[in-house]
C-alpha cells in the first residue's frame, strides 16, 4: 500500500515534504484535507490533531506535524 501524505494548501512544512519525497522518488497518496472534509476527519482520527503534513503508512504507523529531519527518521526507522 502507498503511504498517504495529508495536506494542506500553502502549508510550508507540507511542500518541503512533498519535495523531499518526490527527491527521492518515494511514491505516496497525497490528500488536501482542506478540500476533502472526509480525509480531514480521518487525519484528525489517526494523528490525535489537525496539523499537517502527516504520513500514514500502511503498517498504520503514523507522523504528524513534522519536518523533513523527523520525516527522515521515521522513515528510517518504519521502512516503506
Amino acid at each position: 500500500m502507498t503511504p498517504t501524505l495529508y495536506v494542506k494548501h500553502r502549508c510550508p512544512w507540507c511542500a518541503e515534504a512533498i519535495a523531499w519525497l518526490d527527491q527521492r522518488k518515494i511514491k505516496y497518496h497525497l490528500v488536501d484535507v482542506l478540500a476533502d472534509a472526509t480525509a480531514y476527519k480521518r487525519m484528525q482520527k489517526i494523528s490525535g490533531q489537525s496539523r499537517t503534513p502527516t504520513l500514514e503508512l500502511a503498517n498504520g504507523a503514523v507522523l504528524a506535524d513534522f519536518d523533513v529531519s523527523q520525516l527522515e527518521g521515521f522513515l528510517e526507522n518504519n521502512p516503506l
